[in-house]
């Protein structure tokens, strides 16, 4: 019965995703020819889909909408967290309630492009958007480290205080990220636009289901995270940027140094894919010849990985930090009591 209800809920988010995407499709083919869309892009992270001539109206709806939209959700995981409530396989209030809001927001956000067509892009550079994402695959890696390990299956000791702070803070800074990334793009019907949004979907389907025992199926999540390497690579090869063997190899490479490891494959399946790995990446470099090409593969693992580290850092400074600021307990004996 468990397996059917996730099963169940896995599919509808699917389904629904789809749909949202598909009504995307079919509304947006006139959208070029009634916005001036710059459609050109001059420099690294200038975002193409905005108009030559933003207007106010424009810049008030984006933000307005991705700041109620933000706070909302904000809201709900708060007061779900206050019930401090196990996880289930059937929808709350705050379920309903979240699937509400994204609901409600992704026809305003609809209903925005359509009528000023320009998203947060107008205001902030491409770069914050992509960062956004990268940050959520991050805290992602550093949650499940205790369940799958780090790389290659090694789990890191982080401190017990890390951890519980990633924990109880991920949703917020996760469903930002989401939401941001949301709000930042306009509805438009590109194949980069359809592929990212239908992810974005997914992701908020996630975010719908805190406390549902989907949230945390290890295939479910395992999904999502190896969806970037899909989403990326054929934008990529849409765009024709040449790039697309970056995002191919690199995110297979997160997937055979770290994902795999939580979804249960035995050693010899771990084995059979990593050489499979290595041997199509060296086989691809090879026939193309551009063996300097494979400082590709490690370009996103050196990225995340990294981040990691840094996080990891930061905390350690800020707590040490923190620590000469704090009482020190003095215990009987020296007082002398």
């Amino acid at each position: 019965m468990k397996t059917t209800a996730t099963r169940n809920t896995i599919f509808s988010s699917l389904a629904v995703s789809f749909a949202l995407t598909l009504v995307i499709w079919l509304t947006a083919g006139n959208l070029a020819s009634r916005f001036d869309v710059v459609n050109e892009k001059y420099f690294a992270f200038f975002y193409p889909w905005q108009t030559h001539s933003p207007t106010t109206m424009a810049y008030v709806t984006a933000w307005v909408g991705y700041a109620l939209h933000n706070i909302l959700v904000w809201g709900l995981i708060f007061a779900a967290k206050r019930e401090s409530p196990k996880y289930q396989e059937g929808f709350r209030w705050f379920n309903w309630a979240m699937l509400g809001v994204n609901g409600l927001f992704y026809v305003l956000h609809w209903a925005q492009t359509q009528l000023w067509y320009d998203g947060l892009a107008i205001a902030v550079p491409e770069v914050t958007s992509q960062g956004s994402v990268v940050l959520m695959l991050v805290l992602v890696l550093i949650l499940e480290t205790p369940r799958r390990g780090l790389i290659l299956g090694k789990k890191i000791k982080f401190q017990k205080r890390f951890m519980q702070i990633v924990r109880e803070y991920h949703g917020y800074i996760i469903s930002w990220g989401i939401i941001y990334t949301f709000w930042y793009h306009p509805m438009e019907n590109t194949f980069g636009h359809l592929a990212g949004f239908y992810y974005i979907f997914l992701l908020l389907a996630q975010s719908t289901l805190i406390f549902n025992r989907t949230h945390l199926n290890k295939y479910w999540t395992f999904t999502l995270e190896a969806l970037v390497l899909i989403h990326g690579t054929t934008v990529a090869i849409y765009q024709q940027n040449g790039i697309w063997p970056m995002f191919f190899f690199g995110f297979g490479a997160m997937i055979i140094l770290t994902q795999m490891y939580g979804i249960g494959l035995k050693t010899w399946g771990r084995r059979l894919l990593a050489v499979a790995f290595v041997i199509g990446t060296l086989l691809f470099y090879g026939w193309n010849g551009n063996w300097v090409g494979l400082n590709e593969v490690i370009r996103i693992p050196f990225i995340e990985f990294g981040l990691v580290g840094v996080l990891y850092l930061l905390y350690l400074g800020i707590n040490g930090l923190l620590s000469r600021f704090r009482p020190k307990t003095i215990s009987p004996a020296q007082t002398g009591d």
